[in-house]
């Protein structure tokens, strides 16, 4: 056959056609799997499967085209069809309709690919702008500046602190105005000179200033309503009431605020502006002194905000205000250092007394929502109350940003950032939304965006070394000892900080086993009162260098010493979940059926929570390289590579931590190690 004539031929059925059609519909598929594949976290090999047998089918499917034709009676050889009975040109123009239909869907997922990365970016940018851009600013936003304490008693200061959150509270009830939160203006004097530019910083049109001066049972609240260009005073009021009479002023400078904001009140917003939580001024009294200390971190001052409110409560039981304070501050203490039944008792009654008493204006939602986050990681149902908590508050930004945080813990990571991001539009200098973006990037492995996130934390907070430490964390994660090590060097952390240990990891990672192992003796010496937990953990890793060192008798004495310091902790039911630190303990003494036995229960009790939940089985990987089980773990550190979550592996972990050396070997392993984060 003639090279013209077989060209024809190969026109005449369809084999082009047949081509064109096959690579864009393989290449819909092979996206379609790159994007499924990673969301039912399934292993990665899955996708390299479906690439494979795709490219595999594309000269099978010309090798049929060319070998068989389509007639009306089915499938027949080419060689067996008739001329007359050829359908060839009918079925062209099927395989052409075909290819037009997938070059449509094809374009429209390029498109939505390349709008969706460019969005993105877009929202990345707009996060780390100092100031929004100018023209944005919208005319019924408002922040509400401290109001300064004129009350002879200095102890009367968290009385201030309370009337601008209670106004601040009616304020976040009324969905047109866009509100910055008090964790954003605390930091501003009550009367400053330089109202147009803090407006600026914080992206509104108009500034709230106040003063409250207490005298007994007289209160004088004045404010002042400011537009930021000009600096013009619209209005400015003088409330001279009794301290039963405090709700009043507070509902009248709300409504007074919104109507010169030409904001329109809905009936339900209006109820809401004017809602009394309670009419006892004792009950009332205790509630601020609590909620002054809202927006510390110290636990001294959670625990003082709890002991206020549960003042509140025993003198007016229907305070349900007070009692969803309880709920999330006693939720916060649950999560954070005590998870026992006992505290998520206390959890659940409050956030149950809180909805009960006031279902209507948010608190009580919000309260049940974060038990639900918190204490039973009922994440969907959690995501009920917190949207309904949103419609009766929507200018709450901490209730957007639990939102965004529950919705990370479902493995809903763009979504999450979306709506942490819009948080931050009314908390532009709430540190901790930031850090949260940072950890969320991280956990995606986006380190130049999490570093970007953590540089606006470190903006409102230059001297807060935890997050300097999540920075270092992220140039150790890519491998960049250089960088995470000059911001180490500025830490200095004690054996009692949780970032003590990063240095250790670098010491480690550099193969430096001894100066390691002196740092910690030496730091062992000096501490003699280390929280028992943190102490095991220590004696486990002086075990694990000494091991990584080659000296496995030496580090004997140490995971003895661990395993029994752990045990006392357990007995005293006083430590925190310390799987980790067991699995690897268990691990070293050569334990594998109690390995296997707590992994799976470890892994199946964070199963629910695809944010932190697959730190559990990094955890398992760790244990499983120890007592040289290549399979195990390196089947488990391939699906954790494939997935974001949040402390996520990554290959420059593989290559530095002298914990993988016992399956360091493995080809499958080497691979891993070597692939881009």
């Amino acid at each position: 056959m003639s090279p013209k004539r077989f060209f024809a031929e190969l026109k005449r059925r369809n084999v082009y056609r047949v081509a064109v059609a096959y690579g864009i519909v393989g290449w819909l598929v092979m996206q379609v799997a790159a994007t499924v594949v990673p969301a039912l976290q399934l292993p990665g090999a899955v996708t390299s499967v479906v690439v494979l047998l795709t490219m595999l089918g594309f000269p099978i499917a010309l090798v049929l085209a060319w070998a068989f034709e389509l007639t009306p009676e089915g499938m027949k050889r080419t060689e067996e069809v008739i001329p007359n009975e050829s359908i060839a040109r009918r079925t062209g123009r099927k395989v052409t309709a075909l290819i037009v239909i997938a070059a449509v869907v094809a374009g429209a997922l390029l498109a939505f690919q390349f709008l969706r990365t460019k969005s993105s970016r877009a929202i990345v940018q707009k996060s780390v702008s100092p100031t929004p851009a100018p023209g944005v600013i919208p005319h019924k936003s408002i922040a509400v500046l401290p109001f300064a304490s004129l009350s002879e008693d200095k102890a009367n200061e968290y009385f201030a602190n309370g009337i601008q959150d209670e106004i601040l509270t009616r304020l976040s009830k009324i969905a047109e105005l866009k509100v910055i939160s008090r964790t954003s203006t605390q930091q501003y004097q009550s009367k400053p000179q330089n109202v147009s530019e803090i407006a600026k910083q914080l992206g509104v049109a108009h500034i709230l200033e106040g003063s409250v001066q207490k005298a007994g049972e007289s209160v004088r609240v004045n404010v002042q309503l400011i537009k930021a260009e000009g600096d013009s005073h619209l209005w400015a009021e003088t409330f001279d009431r009794k301290l039963t009479d405090i709700f009043a002023v507070e509902s009248e400078v709300a409504e007074r605020i919104a109507s010169s904001l030409e904001a329109k009140l809905t009936g339900r917003e209006k109820e809401a502006v004017n809602y009394v939580g309670t009419k006892i001024p004792a009950a009332y009294d205790a509630y601020l002194r609590g909620i002054a200390l809202r927006n510390t971190q110290s636990r001294e001052d959670q625990d003082r905000l709890i002991q206020f409110c549960r003042q509140a409560v025993a003198l007016d039981p229907n305070y349900a205000a007070a009692w969803s304070d309880i709920a999330v501050a006693e939720g916060l203490k649950y999560i954070q250092e005590e998870r026992s039944e006992a505290q998520r008792t206390l959890v659940k009654e409050a956030a149950e007394n809180a909805l009960r008493l006031d279902p209507e204006h948010g608190s009580g939602h919000a309260a049940m929502g974060m038990y639900l986050y918190y204490c039973l990681q009922e994440y969907d149902k959690a995501l009920v109350e917190l949207q309904k908590s949103r419609e009766q508050a929507p200018n709450n930004p901490l209730t957007l940003q639990a939102v965004g945080l529950v919705k990370r813990r479902q493995g809903k990571l763009d979504e999450s950032i979306e709506l942490q991001l819009q948080a931050a539009q009314s908390d532009p200098l709430n540190q901790d939304i930031w850090v949260n973006l940072g950890w969320s990037y991280r956990g995606m492995r986006k380190f130049a965006e999490a570093r970007a996130m953590f540089d606006r934390a470190l903006a409102i907070a230059p001297n807060d070394q935890s997050i300097l430490g999540r920075k270092a964390e992220t140039y150790f994660a890519e491998g960049d000892f250089a960088s995470a090590a000059r911001l180490i060097e500025q830490l200095n952390p004690g054996p009692a900080d949780p970032r003590y240990f990063a240095r250790i990891r670098i010491l480690a990672s550099q193969r430096k086993f001894d100066e390691a192992i002196a740092r910690i003796t030496s730091d062992l010496e000096k501490e003699k009162s280390l929280p028992g937990f943190r102490s095991a953990a220590m004696h486990l890793t002086l075990a694990e260098l000494h091991v990584a060192a080659g000296r496995r008798d030496q580090a004997q004495p140490f995971l003895l010493k661990a395993d029994a310091e752990l045990n006392e902790l357990a007995r005293a039911n006083k430590s925190p979940d310390a799987s980790w630190l067991s699995l690897e303990i268990h691990a070293l003494l050569g334990r594998r059926q109690e390995v296997e036995r707590e992994a799976a229960a470890y892994i199946a009790r964070e199963a629910k929570d695809r944010w932190s939940g697959p730190s559990a089985e990094a955890d398992a990987a760790r244990a499983f390289a120890i007592l040289s089980d290549r399979d195990r773990a390196v089947s488990i550190l391939e699906r954790l590579l494939a997935q974001p979550y949040a402390h996520s592996l990554t290959p420059a972990y593989l290559r530095m931590d002298p914990i993988w050396d016992p399956i360091r070997n493995d080809p499958r392993f080497q691979k891993l190690a070597e692939i881009k984060p």
